[in-house]
């Protein structure tokens, strides 16, 4: 056991007679190992644009809410009477009159 772990330390199996099957492995190994790592950051790349995408949603909600109570408060009728006033608008004092269209039909 111990001269086969030192054989493997020393790197006897990459010059001995059917090292290129040990050659083939070891890229086939590095290959999948270099694949493995590829797809990690890939998939890390993917969770922090997905935190940063969560993120910005919340704040376009945040600031949907607060432009639709804003939007909210504007269509007041106080509002609007205060606005109208500043441009020497003022309520009608007499009720507003139905007017009745009598239309014959023949």
């Amino acid at each position: 056991m111990k001269n086969g772990f030192v054989a493997i330390l020393k790197g006897k199996f990459l010059v001995s007679g059917d090292a290129p099957k040990n050659w083939l492995f070891l890229i086939f190994a590095s290959f999948l190992a270099t694949v493995m790592i590829a797809s990690s950051h890939s998939a890390d790349r993917k969770v922090h644009r997905l935190a940063a995408l969560n993120e910005q949603v919340k704040e376009l909600r945040s600031e949907f809410v607060d432009m639709r109570s804003d939007v909210q408060r504007l269509k007041l009728e106080s509002t609007i009477r205060l606005t109208v006033a500043e441009k020497g608008l003022l309520p009608s004092e007499t009720p507003p009159q139905k007017i009745k269209v009598k239309s014959e039909h023949p």
